[in-house]
């Protein structure tokens, strides 16, 4: 009489192979790279602190050339970001009725370029930049008027 039934060693390997397979299948994205839109942001990094300084000076400078320069008595300079060892990194032109609101946005941005520099222990040129002496309208663009050096 034969029997029809499978052999337990058989059922166990089956049940065994099942059970691995349906496991290692749960985790097969492990060691995939993640995403970069998907990263977490590393706020602690120079790169970001710098991405951010950036975006301000820039959002700044894009502010004082919004307006179109055809009067220079309508327009002033200051001074703008701060050298490792002291002084101005740059003066900027921009137009005097916008200055309560520029004024602070210019004052914050050197303030972040003063922990910048402190945090990562930046060094710089140290040639002083003289400020500019006037401003001059030349094609709609403001310009700063530096003095000639001797």
């Amino acid at each position: 009489m034969k029997k029809n039934f499978l052999p337990i060693p058989v059922i166990v390997l089956c049940t065994i192979l099942t059970l691995v397979c349906c496991n290692t299948t749960k985790n097969l994205d492990t060691n995939l790279p993640i995403d970069i839109a998907n990263r977490p942001v590393d706020e602690e990094s120079q790169k970001y602190d710098q991405a951010q300084i950036d975006r301000l000076k820039a959002s700044i400078e894009a502010e004082a050339k919004g307006e179109n320069c055809t009067n220079a008595s309508d327009w002033t300079f200051a001074p703008m970001g701060v050298k490792s060892c002291g002084g101005p990194q740059q003066y900027i032109a921009y137009p005097k009725k916008i200055e309560t609101s520029i004024l602070p946005r210019i004052n914050e941005y050197t303030d972040k370029a003063r922990i910048f520099n402190e945090k990562y222990n930046i060094t710089s040129d140290c040639i002083m930049i003289m400020p500019p002496t006037s401003v001059k309208c030349i094609k709609g663009e403001a310009r700063l008027i530096t003095p000639d050096p001797q």
